[in-house]
């Protein structure tokens, strides 16, 4: 790229101070010229100790700075809809964290905008730029395991600070929302395919009402997939616990840390082929640590370079909100949803 992308951030979340902001100044290609706030004295701090050279005190004036094309928003779940499509009106290419929304019908409305201003926008799920999602493509492209068959996924951590947005339901907490999206996107990436319908069951927080313990099964039909998610199990540590399998035709594979990677640490996929007994891999590939953040923003400032790199349109983020949905809709009802 001929120069750098400039990038503005819309807020100053943990997850941007922390994570994608570092990772913009990491990437050669990529530079973080304002970041926003509602709060201009935070907004002034966050510049100066992250580097970056303009701080405002509305998300507004922004969107308003010419300089600015990416615009990275990390802002509570409720107000990703309302910002993204001021930030495409505004001509800006829009990073979005997951959940891109909260419901199908405002995905549709941002489809409407994207395709109206002919801007570019993603969801910021980062695992799918770890290059161990190359290879686990690759493997069931070439047909290394045969045809996929079933997908079984584990995704948990323990958030229990009633302050915590993951633990407030009307604002995307809970266990589906924050945590299962990951792995939904995991199953539609290994079938290719949207399910044709869903089953769930829910375990309730009996005080903040959020799903604490999420089961779901996905019908592709002919191939299923199975997950849980926990947002009050297993680990209080800076991970989540994670696990995720694929059952070939003819072999399996497993990864071991498939997901986000809040720091970069080393992971491995294991491949059993027909030769295979027990859980025991014929083959191991080892990943060096990667910093997921870095590989997102620098494959994203290539598509707004015009790069033929690789996209994931909003259209994925529809067919996760309506699986979303018919999780819910399925647990309530006691029964199998289409997605039809």
């Amino acid at each position: 790229m001929a120069e750098p992308v400039r990038w503005g951030v819309l807020g100053t979340a943990k997850i941007a101070v922390e994570r994608t902001i570092p990772a913009i100044a990491e990437v050669a290609h990529a530079q973080c010229l304002a970041i926003a706030s509602r709060d201009a004295a935070r907004a002034e701090a966050s510049a100066r100790g992250l580097g970056v050279e303009c701080a405002y005190g509305d998300y507004g004036d922004l969107l308003t700075d010419d300089d600015v094309e990416a615009v990275y928003i990390p802002l509570p779940n409720q107000l990703h809809v309302e910002w993204c499509e001021c930030a495409l009106k505004a001509g800006k290419a829009v990073l979005c964290e997951k959940p891109l929304c909260l419901t199908a019908c405002d995905v549709e409305r941002l489809i409407e905008v994207r395709n109206s201003t002919g801007g570019l926008i993603e969801e910021a799920l980062v695992f799918r730029n770890h290059p161990q999602w190359v290879l686990i493509e690759d493997i069931l492209k070439g047909g290394r395991i045969g045809a996929p068959l079933a997908v079984q996924g584990t995704i948990a951590k323990r958030f229990l600070d009633p302050a915590d947005i993951r633990n407030q339901p009307g604002l995307g907490g809970g266990a589906a929302y924050d945590l299962g999206t990951y792995v939904i996107a995991a199953c539609n990436l290994v079938f290719g395919r949207a399910p044709v319908r869903v089953c769930a069951t829910l375990d309730v927080d009996p005080e903040s009402k959020i799903d604490r313990l999420t089961t779901v099964w996905l019908d592709y039909g002919g191939a299923h997939a199975s997950f849980t998610a926990s947002s009050q199990g297993a680990t209080s540590a800076w991970a989540t616990h994670q696990q995720f399998s694929v059952l070939g035709s003819n072999g399996w594979l497993r990864a071991n840390f498939p997901y986000a990677q809040a720091r970069p640490t080393a992971c491995s996929v294991h491949i059993g082929d027909e030769t295979s007994v027990g859980a025991f891999p014929t083959e191991i590939h080892d990943f060096p640590p990667v910093n997921q953040y870095a590989l997102q923003v620098e494959r994203f400032s290539a598509l707004v370079r015009g790069e033929a790199v690789r996209h994931w349109p909003i259209e994925d983020s529809l067919v996760t909100l309506r699986i979303i949905e018919a999780m819910f809709r399925s647990a309530r009802e006691g029964r199998w949803i289409g997605l039809n």
